[in-house]
């Protein structure tokens, strides 16, 4: 990562978390400009390898930011922690550093939970960079 703030990728549900971005639109609230969100359905349909190829192509780190347990589609936030373990091993496996990819749950009003994610994988990508 050179001197410049790290890209932060965030995949936000579109049922509670994407909203909580919005939210934070609405409060007037800004988060840094290194800071890239994509509205998914559920992270879950991405294969572990996906998130891999965003490391290889740049991105410093990665937050998926879902429902938690009261996701709309059954099950899926139960196979989605099991994913991201998974990828946490392959992680592991090639010596990278699983702390760059972070699961949280964050609601249609979570704005405070939202900037912690932010700040703290901001924090934590200054600190190893360094």
């Amino acid at each position: 990562m050179p001197n410049d703030k790290p890209k932060i990728l965030i995949f936000a549900t579109d049922s509670c978390a994407y909203r909580g971005a919005d939210y934070i639109g609405q409060i007037h609230g800004a988060y840094p400009a290194n800071i890239y969100i994509i509205r998914v359905p559920a992270p879950v349909i991405f294969p572990d390898m996906f998130y891999i190829h965003c490391f290889e192509k740049g991105i410093d780190g990665i937050i998926v930011m879902a429902c938690g347990h009261e996701c709309p589609y059954e099950g899926a936030y139960d196979r989605l922690t099991k994913r991201i373990m998974a990828v946490h091993a392959l992680m592991k496996d090639r010596d990278m550093d699983y702390k760059r990819l972070r699961l949280c749950s964050i609601c249609t009003v979570c704005a405070r939970p939202f900037f912690k994610e932010i700040d703290e994988m901001n924090d934590y990508l200054s600190r190893v960079a360094s």
